[in-house]
C-alpha cells in the first residue's frame, strides 16, 4: 500500500487548487477534518465525497475529533454536550446501566459519522484525571479511577469497531499526569516509570485498539531530552513492550507549541523516533506540501496494518 506517512488537513469548508492536487498526486495516509471544516451535512458530505474521489480509495482515512462537550467538532450539525466525564460517573453509581447506555450512544454516534462518511473517531481519552491535571483534559477523562478509565476505553474501542468505525486510544503514554497544556508548552513530568505503570499506562494496557496517539510530554525519569513523541527509549520500552500497543502509532498534532522545532524537523523527529504516522492540524497548504514532500512512504509494518484497518472499514 503506496501512502505517505502523514495525515493532513486542510484550510476551509473546500477544497482549493492546492489541496486537489495534494490529495490527487501526493497520497497522504489520511486527512483530519475540524470544525472550520463543517458548516453544514450537506456541505460536509459533499466534501468527503470529493476528497475520496481524488484519492480513489473508499475506504481513505478520515478522522475527526467527536469526543463530544468540549471537543465537538461536529457542533454545526449536532448538539453533542455529553463528555466522558458524565459516562464516567454514571458508572459509579450503577457500572451495568452505564455500559448500556454508553453502548447505545456510542451506537448513535457512529452511525452519525458513517452517515457523514467519516471513518475514524479520535477517542478515547485514556488519560487519568488528577486533582492537578491540566484543564485540557479535564471532562475529557472519564475518571480519576484507572480500572473505569480502562473498562469505558474498551468499550469505546470495541463498539466503535463493530459499527465499522476507528478509533484512536491517546494520548499515550498518559496525559493526565500533567499539570500543563502541551498545546500551549512543553509539559514536563517527575514520576518514575514504576509510579506512571501503576497509573498512567494502565488504562493502555489490553486495549483491541489499532491506533494510537502520543502524548508530547516529557516524562523526565523516562528519557530526560526527548518528548515521548521524539523518544526512541519510550516508543520502544514503553508503549510498545510495557504497555504492548501493537498497531499503528501516530504523534499528536506536529504544530503543538510543546514541540521546539520546526514542522519538518517535528515530523522527522517523531518518524525517527518509532511514531509510523504525523498528525499535522493546522490545515496550511504551503506547509502541507512541505511536509507531504519531507515525509517517507509508510513502511511493510504500517503497511499491513493499514490493511488491518481497511478489513474493519468495508
Amino acid at each position: 500500500m503506496k501512502k505517505k506517512a502523514i495525515i493532513i488537513s486542510i484550510k476551509s469548508f473546500s477544497l482549493t487548487h492546492k489541496e486537489k492536487l495534494l490529495l490527487l498526486n501526493e497520497k497522504p495516509w489520511g486527512l483530519i477534518l475540524f470544525k472550520r471544516n463543517i458548516k453544514s451535512l450537506d456541505q460536509i458530505k459533499s466534501l468527503i465525497k470529493k476528497i475520496r474521489k481524488l484519492t480513489k480509495d473508499k475506504n481513505f482515512p478520515i478522522l475527526i475529533d467527536e469526543e463530544g462537550a468540549t471537543v465537538s467538532r461536529l457542533r454545526n450539525i449536532i448538539n453533542h454536550n455529553i463528555s466522558a466525564s458524565n459516562f464516567g460517573k454514571l458508572y459509579e453509581i450503577n457500572d451495568k446501566s452505564c455500559i448500556k447506555i454508553y453502548k447505545n450512544y456510542l451506537n448513535s454516534l457512529c452511525k452519525i459519522l458513517k452517515k457523514i462518511g467519516i471513518n475514524i473517531n479520535t477517542i478515547p481519552v485514556l488519560d487519568i484525571l488528577r486533582k492537578n491535571t491540566a484543564k485540557v483534559i479535564g471532562e475529557r477523562s472519564f475518571s480519576n479511577k484507572k480500572e473505569i478509565v480502562k473498562k469505558l476505553g474498551k468499550i469505546t474501542v470495541t463498539q466503535c469497531h463493530a459499527n465499522k468505525i476507528l478509533s484512536i486510544i491517546k494520548h499515550v503514554p498518559g496525559h493526565g499526569c500533567s499539570t500543563i497544556d502541551s498545546h500551549l508548552k512543553m509539559p514536563r513530568v517527575n514520576l518514575t516509570k514504576n509510579e506512571l505503570n501503576k497509573t498512567d499506562f494502565y488504562p493502555f494496557k489490553s486495549n483491541p485498539a489499532k491506533l494510537a496517539m502520543t502524548a508530547h510530554i516529557l516524562y523526565k525519569k523516562l528519557d530526560a531530552k526527548n518528548v515521548a513523541t521524539f523518544s526512541k527509549k519510550i516508543i520502544k520500552k514503553v508503549i510498545r513492550d510495557k504497555i504492548g500497543f501493537k498497531g499503528i502509532l501516530m504523534s499528536d498534532d506536529i504544530s503543538m507549541k510543546s514541540l521546539n522545532y520546526d514542522l519538518i524537523t517535528n515530523a522527522k523527529k517523531s518518524l525517527e523516533a518509532g511514531c509510523n504516522l504525523v498528525l499535522y492540524c493546522s490545515g496550511d497548504a504551503n506547509d502541507n506540501f512541505k511536509l507531504i514532500k519531507s515525509v517517507p512512504y509508510i513502511d511493510k509494518f504500517t503497511s499491513k496494518k493499514t490493511s488491518e484497518i481497511y478489513k474493519i472499514l468495508r
